[in-house]
């Protein structure tokens, strides 16, 4: 079989040729990442219960829903976190090589079936689920140059105005804001005003969920209408409450003299974060942290560069004194991977060159390893393509390794071949 090969070196040239265009096209399409998945697939599923303790949530939440979800197709194990601002998390790892978005899928219709059970403000806030590498790849802070901005600022404009515009970003998995939150309508209640009122907590949440609400108002003259009616209007009621002084006229209670309890009266309200359970900082300055996570299969070089470009024109657009930098780029262990692989090439095909001519004294002979030793890594990255590799750290190693050996044997095989030509005689056929 070998014999035709040699007998036959135009049928080896195509061969060399065709496995050198079907690593070329394995390279442009192979996802880049730092690690190979190896990792479980995740998918979370999220809930909250505002002001419910890590305890009531875990017996509320975390119990019905873990109920449900166990045993969904694939499933490994799983994994719960309550915390005393109310939120739950449950991580579900399933066995590598599950499709996360089918793991997505059954695992949101599993938890579907314990939505009935759950507490109503649980329900009202929705109950999240997603795939989720569990690795960071970018991080972005952003940050104010001076104290124009706040905090509160910074963390409402990136999640009105930049995560939604990246999570568009093709490979993007999920971004997600670090140290933030929403905007929020904070009220501080006066416990000593609200006792002497006779006012409990549930006639303010009462009143609250009562006036600030999306109402149907209805329409005038709509039919059945009197006779000669033309003319009909819909009502547009203002909705739910904005703004401070909105929150602060909401009517608590009215007294027996006819007077009117008011918010203000029992409470001081402001406009702040939702929770402020994490504040996070870059260089000494309050940053919230926006996490870009890489969706599987993708090319993190040209995520990372689409993210780049995508915030650079949002940021032509950003209010003075407002920036981004850079935090986290773990695409950077990636790109010195290749660079160091690329060099060690480099250096191997002139040790190659240099050991072969200097000790055969044959060009010919030196053009042998110069054609061989490239068809060889760039076929390896079409069996990449073939097993299902990524471009990583652990296979950039391994082809480093694989370097070595091809430069190896080609020496030995060639200085064996002329030896045998030089020393008995023999045709190079």
């Amino acid at each position: 079989m070998l014999q035709q090969f040699i007998q036959r070196p135009v049928l080896s040239f195509v061969i060399a040729i065709l496995i050198t265009l079907l690593g070329v096209l394995s390279l442009m399409v192979l996802p880049i990442s730092q690690y190979p998945d190896v990792v479980p697939p995740t998918v979370q599923v999220t809930a909250v219960y505002p002001g419910a303790s890590a305890e009531v949530v875990q017996k509320t939440v975390a119990v019905p829903l873990e109920e449900q979800i166990n045993g969904v197709d694939n499933m490994m194990y799983m994994t719960s976190q309550c915390a005393n601002d109310g939120s739950c998390v449950i991580t579900v790892y399933f066995e590598v090589g599950t499709d996360p978005d089918m793991a997505t899928v059954n695992t949101q219709n599993r938890a579907q079936r314990a939505f009935n059970v759950l507490p109503a403000e649980v329900k009202q806030g929705g109950v999240i689920t997603m795939k989720r590498n569990p690795s960071i790849l970018m991080l972005y802070p952003l940050t104010s140059t001076d104290t124009a901005y706040n905090f509160e600022f910074l963390s409402n404009y990136a999640e009105i105005n930049i995560i939604n515009v990246l999570k568009r970003i093709n490979g993007v998995g999920d971004v997600s804001l670090l140290g933030g939150d929403n905007y929020s309508m904070r009220i501080w209640l006066n416990p000593e005003r609200m006792a002497g009122l006779s006012i409990t907590t549930d006639d303010v949440s009462n009143a609250i969920r009562d006036q600030n609400l999306e109402a149907a108002a209805g329409a005038i003259g709509k039919n059945p209408a009197a006779p000669g009616q033309e003319l009909s209007y819909i009502i547009r009621a203002e909705g739910r409450l904005k703004t401070v002084d909105e929150f602060s006229n909401i009517i608590i209670k009215t007294k027996s003299d006819g007077s009117i309890v008011r918010m203000d009266d029992i409470a001081r309200v402001e406009l702040g974060l939702m929770t402020y359970d994490v504040r996070t900082r870059f260089n000494q300055k309050p940053a919230p942290f926006i996490a870009v996570y890489q969706a599987p299969g993708s090319n993190a070089t040209q995520v990372r560069a689409d993210c780049n470009a995508t915030l650079e024109e949002l940021a032509s657009h950003f209010p003075p004194g407002l920036e981004y930098e850079v935090g986290l780029d773990t695409v950077e262990f990636v790109d010195a991977s290749i660079e160091e692989v690329l060099k060690t090439l480099l250096e191997a095909f002139i040790l190659v060159f240099i050991v072969v001519f200097v000790f055969l004294q044959d060009w010919r002979a030196t053009l042998i390893p110069a054609v061989t030793v490239p068809v060889s890594l760039i076929g390896a990255l079409a069996a990449f393509s073939l097993f299902g590799f990524s471009i990583n750290m652990l296979t950039l190693f391994a082809l480093v390794l694989a370097i070595g050996i091809v430069v190896d044997d080609a020496i030995v095989v060639l200085e064996a071949v002329q030896e045998k030509i030089d020393e008995k005689g023999m045709s190079p056929l």
